[in-house]
């Protein structure tokens, strides 16, 4: 797609804008000051997809928004931004309205040390990351603003910096993450100065809070192809910051297995540590940099579990069943999702564990009831005899009955 400035003029007027924030603007507008809706938003709008927030940007300073209406949310005025509550019930909207601003120096790949507040609105969109992130619509005098050809690379289907690529990675390092990232989610392809430009920054990207790249990784591997986003990341040198550094027949071979997945951050992320498998300590590092949730974690780590290497070729239902039970039922549908590559090894997993036990919790009795049985005493032992029966019901699942259990056990 390769709207004319017109056309993206016609998309942004029809588009749904909350009324609200339309009220918003307008008494921007009636107090002199410039407002216009900039982001992701507009881009999103103009490609027909669904958008997220919209976000305000002004002519106006955080003083003059905050003296223009009742309620304000003192965001981070440091930084420019107000959020403006306006409207009534449904129509309530919580606006985030940012002031037009240059930034100097950037001393935590972050954040930039000053924020200079502007007037100009060529000037504010002139610091933004990324072209077809750099659009602005005004609302009320109906104006759609394309200072660098962002219109031009949505039709070439390019990410490409904003001015100096090298000056805006060093400014914020989180954006090499964003490149790869909407690379992946818009099926776009990266501009060779804006990637070269990345490899000069990885330092800065360092610096970045691992939680905001943890968000921009799952991003990109929620989309339906993980790969235009992860190909650049190998190129440009991201990955080995971000997750670690593979061989490259094994990174490679893993980006490809990856797109053929089902879209889950995690059973994507674990194929692509599957190649670290021998090296618990190293996967656990990478995850552990992320600040996963407990749960993420979890799933990581079992599904790298080097036992799981049977599941992509065996077709041996108990040598299957064996793989699984060291894992649990918890992780089964996701270790078949990601070891079995082929339609048929996903069946022939299915029907090893139909009806099988994968865990002691699972047998048709339990520890009290062989104490009760006399069959055990509590203690160490006990759990080994169950561990046992589990391997005997493992053979033959249909033997998971509590009298064959306990006839096994008695004879």
């Amino acid at each position: 797609m390769n709207p004319t400035p017109s056309q993206a003029a016609a998309l942004l007027r029809a588009a749904p804008i909350p009324a609200a924030l339309r009220e918003i603007a307008q008494i921007l507008h009636d107090a002199g000051h410039e407002a216009v809706l900039v982001g992701g938003a507009v881009r999103d709008v103009l490609l027909g997809r669904l958008h997220g927030d919209w976000d305000l940007a002004s002519s106006a300073t955080p003083e003059e928004v905050q003296a223009l209406f009742k309620k304000t949310i003192p965001t981070g005025v440091a930084h420019g931004t107000v959020t403006v509550v306006h409207g009534r019930g449904d129509n309530r909207v919580h606006a985030e309205v940012t002031t037009f601003r240059g930034e100097g120096r950037y001393e935590d790949g972050r954040r930039p040390a000053e924020v200079r507040f502007l007037r100009d609105l060529r000037e504010d969109l002139a610091r933004r990351d990324f072209t077809i992130n750099a659009f602005a619509w005004n609302p009320i005098r109906e104006i759609f603003t394309d200072c660098f050809d962002g219109l031009g690379d949505l039709g070439r289907g390019l990410i490409r910096a904003v001015g100096d690529p090298a000056q805006r990675f060093q400014e914020d390092g989180l954006r090499a993450m964003r490149a790869v990232r909407l690379c992946a989610v818009l099926e776009y392809r990266l501009d060779l100065d804006t990637a070269a430009a990345i490899g000069g920054a990885l330092d800065v990207l360092d610096k970045v809070s691992r939680e905001r790249v943890h968000v921009e990784l799952f991003k990109l591997l929620a989309a339906a192809r993980p790969i235009l986003g992860l190909l650049p990341m190998a190129e440009t040198g991201i990955w080995s910051r971000v997750l670690a550094p593979l061989e490259r027949e094994a990174q490679y071979a893993a980006i490809e297995h990856v797109d053929r997945l089902p879209r889950d951050p995690v059973i994507r992320l674990a194929r692509l540590l599957w190649p670290l498998r021998g090296d618990k300590a190293v996967i656990e590092r990478v995850i552990d940099n992320l600040r996963p949730s407990r749960d993420e974690r979890a799933r990581v780590l079992a599904l790298t579990n080097p036992a799981l290497g049977p599941l992509g070729h065996s077709r041996d239902p108990l040598e299957i069943r064996r793989v699984l039970a060291k894992v649990g039922r918890k992780y089964a549908a996701d270790a078949a999702a990601l070891h079995a590559g082929e339609w048929a090894q996903k069946v022939t997993i299915e029907e090893a564990i139909r009806g099988a036990p994968l865990a002691v919790g699972e047998l048709a009795i339990g520890g009290d009831d062989l104490v009760r049985e006399g069959l055990a005493t509590p203690g160490p032992k006990l759990g080994k005899t169950l561990a046992d029966l589990l391997d005997w019901v493992l053979e033959d699942p249909r033997r998971n009955t509590a009298e064959q259990l306990l006839a096994h056990l008695r004879g």
